[in-house]
């Protein structure tokens, strides 16, 4: 692949589209086509294959009884014809507005042009004749019509509501337009049109705006669009319609599985569009995964069968101006909007608390046993376990926590746990577990019980293990369980000791959550101050921390005594930055993207073209990632999550699922064998270019 063509939204799945509001005069066929042809030709070069314009643009919508004049409707006719022939040369899709007349009846349509043609018209079914509308005055709805073709221009041209379109370049983008109130019944047209196949759902709209509509017209595009798994354009007129009796606000909205990627200013008093790049790529495979949707497109198979599908020529734009026209969220699990992450926080919090609780009355336990670290994950396991005592009407004091240094603890994550477990008033000890892991190391006959400063694998392994082991007889001991600390992304990285290390534990409230949302969960509490002033000192000084397993000394002789204040390992080092491989794991278990969509996805977020938005001031670094950066983090992830780290998912404690970013059970999102290869993926990855 080349850097061209890897920049290429289109050579990933994506496709530009727009939606336009011209300015138009009412009656006046010649002024709005020269103001259509105009958007049209601006959006097909600014890379759009389609663009869709208001409900009745060419004549616009307030020409009430004027619709019954053969001079306007002939005009309207000459109109269409000269925008489809101009299509030739533009390069895009337009879908137009205006009234037909179909054997002796007025038809409310929507005009497909491309390539030089009208590839085909669909009437409106649904016609509104109540409030300030009158459209059954003038029109005919499309179920009423007996033709299937209609000659126009002296071709014969599909007609009706069961049209879809379909690019011959672009397998994925299947097109499908209903008008305006089609959307507002309870089975929209484009309901049937999805289980059809179409992955672009069309609504042209004149839409007078009244006090509240706006916000309903977000919500009921919206819910389209993620109910049909489909992108959803949606226009309505603007400037120049008639206000004898209405007013218009020209709102265009463009929706992605129930995602917004764009919306116009509305109340503009000028021509305008707006644009965004839509994955057709996700819309498919969310399509794939959730076989209810399969299920529906059966169900309805007698309804289905007589939808006919129009092939024409879209050439795929080898220029895309402004690279990827979306938001590309650099932390996918993080919402960046304030008030909205304290929202998710609050939730995923709740989730873990609740589902804590239900595990505590259920086994019927009195006490929970817990390692306090004076680190991320642990602190906020802990945090999870005192809010369920608290909801259970418990004292804190049935929290055991157990901070257990080890040859590489450093002074102030020690200082931290024992800070942390006296805010939070649970029952705290400290047991020093390098006598025992001495004796292992001498069992074993490891060269560090010699006095030998040799850090391998089974010197890291029998420390975390130990502590594992001593938890769990804890637990025996005092009639209790232990709850597990490890978070989703060192799942994903295998980034956790296996069996009796810290893999294991009775329930682990932490699992299905990575770790760049636990560090704002952290942040979270402490800003709520639940703890008091000084809880939220410490939780403060926690999410400073340096990211350690602290399992190899810094600068401690060989016989582990005294106490670092600098960890000897970052994990950082090892595995790649969190907040990039959390990228790559969401678009990668999510979603089931290529690497090279991945790839070029984390570029758009990190890289040097990034428009990137940062979750809060945590997030202190600003890091930028280039593509080799990338493209080598991501030969990480994908080697660790793929070849190495699945038979450690495959039989993870119970731990409750908290976000649609999928968790890594085998119970739930993530089946696996321990034993595949990653050869598929690596091998994909080798496509994105190295600069």
């Amino acid at each position: 692949m080349t850097e061209h063509e890897f920049f290429n939204p289109y050579t990933h799945g994506f496709v530009r589209l727009a939606v336009a509001v011209p300015r138009n005069r009412v009656a006046d066929p010649v002024f709005n086509t020269a103001e259509t042809l105009r958007l049209y030709r601006e959006t097909a070069a600014d890379g759009a294959v389609l663009v869709a314009f208001p409900e009745l643009g060419l004549s616009a919508y307030t020409c009430d009884d004027l619709f019954h004049q053969a001079a306007l409707l002939d005009a309207c006719e000459r109109a269409l014809l000269e925008i489809a022939a101009a299509s030739r040369d533009i390069g895009a899709v337009a879908v137009v507005g205006l009234p037909l007349r179909v054997d002796h009846r007025l038809f409310n349509c929507a005009a497909v042009v491309a390539d030089g043609r009208v590839l085909g018209v669909l009437p409106k079914t649904y016609l509104p004749n109540y409030g300030e509308f009158y459209e059954g005055r003038q029109f005919n709805g499309a179920d009423t019509a007996l033709a299937t073709e209609i000659a126009l221009g002296g071709q014969r041209i599909p007609f009706g509501a069961d049209l879809l379109f379909q690019s011959r370049q672009l397998p994925l983008f299947k097109l499908h337009v209903e008008i305006c109130e089609d959307v507002w019944v309870p089975i929209p047209p484009s309901s049937y049109a999805a289980l059809a196949g179409a992955t672009v759902l069309v609504n042209l709209s004149a839409s007078n705006i009244t006090i509240g509509k706006s916000d309903y017209r977000h919500r009921l595009v919206s819910l389209q669009s993620a109910r049909c798994l489909a992108a959803y354009l949606y226009t309505s007129a603007g400037i120049g319609e008639s206000t004898t009796d209405l007013a218009w606000d020209g709102q265009a909205l463009i929706y992605e599985g129930g995602d917004m990627l764009a919306e116009s200013e509305r109340f503009r008093n000028s021509s305008h569009f707006v644009a965004a790049d839509v994955d057709l790529e996700r819309l498919s495979r969310e399509r794939m995964r959730q076989n209810s949707f399969g299920t529906s497109v059966h169900k309805h198979r007698e309804a289905l069968a007589g939808w006919r599908t129009v092939e024409f020529e879209l050439p795929v734009p080898s220029q895309v101006p402004h690279g990827l026209l979306r938001q590309v969220a650099r932390f996918p699990y993080v919402p960046s909007d304030a008030a909205t992450r304290d929202a998710r926080c609050s939730e995923v919090f709740n989730i873990q608390v609740q589902s804590l609780v239900q595990r505590i009355e259920a086994a019927r336990i009195g006490k929970l046993v817990i390692g306090v670290s004076g680190g991320l994950d642990s602190t906020h396991a802990l945090l999870v376990c005192a809010q369920a005592m608290d909801r259970l009407g418990k004292p804190r004091s049935d929290i055991l926590g157990f901070t257990m240094p080890g040859f590489a603890t450093t002074g102030r994550t020690l200082a931290q746990a024992h800070r942390l477990m006296a805010s939070i008033g649970c029952t705290a000890r400290e047991i020093d577990i390098r006598p025992s892991c001495r004796q292992m190391l001498e069992d074993l006959g490891h060269p560090f019980a010699q006095g030998e400063p040799q850090y391998d694998i089974a010197f890291e392994n029998v420390q975390a293990g130990e502590r594992t082991s001593h938890l769990f007889r804890l637990a025996n001991f005092h009639g209790g369980i232990v709850v597990g600390t490890g978070d989703l992304s060192e799942l994903a990285l295998g980034w956790c000791t296996y069996g009796v290390g810290d893999h294991m534990s009775h329930y682990n409230v932490n699992a299905s959550v990575p770790k760049t949302l636990i560090k704002h969960l952290v942040h979270w509490v402490e800003t709520t101050k639940l703890l008091g002033d000084e809880g939220s000192s410490v939780l403060r000084d926690i999410l400073e921390t340096e990211v350690s397993p602290e399992l190899i000394p810094a600068d401690a002789p060989a016989a582990g005594e005294g106490a670092s204040n600098q960890p000897g390992q970052r994990t950082e080092d090892t595995i790649g930055p969190y907040e990039l491989q959390d990228f790559h794991l969401y678009y990668t278990l999510r979603y089931g993207f290529r690497p090279s969509k991945v790839a070029f996805l984390a570029h758009a977020a990190w890289g040097d073209r990034a428009r990137g938005r940062w979750p809060d001031d945590l997030q202190k670094a600003r890091n930028e990632y280039g593509l080799a950066d990338i493209k080598r983090h991501l030969g990480t992830f994908l080697f660790r999550f793929f070849k190495t780290s699945q038979f450690k998912r495959s039989c993870v404690p119970n731990a409750p699922k908290v976000g649609s970013g999928g968790s890594l059970s085998p119970r739930g999102d993530w089946r696996a064998p321990s034993d595949s290869e990653a050869e598929v993926w690596l091998e994909d990855l080798k496509r994105v270019p190295t600069p």
